[in-house]
């Protein structure tokens, strides 16, 4: 089986195949620059893009490509998250077809495709919670309207470019708890959620939910609203793999729970010990990826991702 393979045999979660491994792979990963000397896409800045001929555009299509490739074979990602290149969605597409060219289908290919509310920042956020009290119908009208020319960009890009499917990046939850209470959740987030899956699903998409911090009071929602993984399992939000794959494996593949406020401040100990421990609850019985609690972020020491990737390789093999 090839490394996409193995991952959407995850995804759905099927029986593992004895002999391989647990898939692995992260939602990003910034430390490019320590790892080959090269600025990661999302930190580079393309303000003349559009005063590029094609020419010199091919190039930079080509470099990240590379860089992609460059990374999932370094770690032996199982796939790539493809972060939308200059240009928009036909970037993103050129970027895809020249993975593809270089690779084949040797990996799950992804891009962020998310339109539901997630956490507003601090500019915004009291705007926000006064429009939910004050004019609610307005609010689900914008979620409307986001559903919709989300799906509208998936079907588009089904034409430019062959991928496997989408991260929905859309956090929820503080490490204190969700954002907005289960009963808002349920009126202005699950239902746009759930359609968003369906969509996706019914034009042949995976879908991978994202949200970081403590989501045990809305889990069950986001669980019925069909994502076929669940990423991030995140510990310092307080949530346990081994209690969320007892309740919820069979309906979710889970992805994540290796502690990455660990692999910033802990031991080589501590950080072997939670990867130790996600791979012992999360790989029983299939529907496990392996990966961080979030994504190996820029000023990770990158000797602490290397520290896990080997606890996975000598550790997360189907017997």
């Amino acid at each position: 089986m090839t490394p996409r393979e193995l991952f959407i045999h995850a995804l759905l979660k099927k029986e593992p195949v004895k002999g391989t491994r647990v898939p692995t792979f992260e939602l990003v990963f910034f430390l490019t620059m320590e790892a080959f000397g090269k600025v990661h896409p999302e930190h580079r800045k393309y303000s003349q893009w559009t005063q590029m001929k094609q020419a010199e555009r091919d190039l930079h299509i080509a470099d990240m490509a590379d860089l992609y490739i460059k990374t999932a074979e370094r770690f032996e990602h199982n796939a790539i998250f493809v972060h939308r290149a200059p240009g928009s969605y036909e970037g993103f597409a050129q970027v895809v077809n020249k993975i593809r060219e270089l690779s084949g289908d040797k990996y799950f290919i992804m891009m962020h495709g998310d339109c539901t509310f997630g956490l507003p920042d601090g500019d915004t956020m009291l705007d926000f919670v006064y429009r939910l009290a004050d004019e609610p119908e307005k609010v689900k009208e914008e979620a409307e309207k986001n559903l919709n020319e989300m799906l509208e960009a998936g079907s588009m890009l089904k034409k430019l470019t062959t991928f496997d499917g989408f991260a929905l990046c859309s956090d929820y939850a503080l490490n204190a708890g969700p954002f907005l209470s289960p009963g808002q959740f349920s009126e202005f987030i699950a239902p746009y959620l759930k359609r968003l899956c369906d969509g996706y699903r019914s034009m042949g998409y995976l879908t991978i939910k994202h949200t970081d911090g403590n989501i045990k009071p809305i889990l069950d929602q986001i669980a019925q609203t069909g994502p076929d993984a669940l990423h991030s399992i995140d510990p310092q939000g307080g949530m346990d793999i081994a209690k969320v794959k007892e309740e919820y494996g069979k309906k979710l593949c889970l992805i994540g729970n290796v502690n990455c406020g660990l692999m910033d401040t802990g031991t080589d100990g501590q950080v072997i010990e939670s990867a130790r421990y996600a791979i012992k609850h999360g790989m029983p019985g299939g529907g496990y990826i392996f990966s961080t609690s979030n994504c190996v972020y820029t000023g990770m020491d990158l000797k602490k991702y290397e520290l896990i990737v080997d606890v996975w390789k000598n550790e997360a093999n189907y017997k």
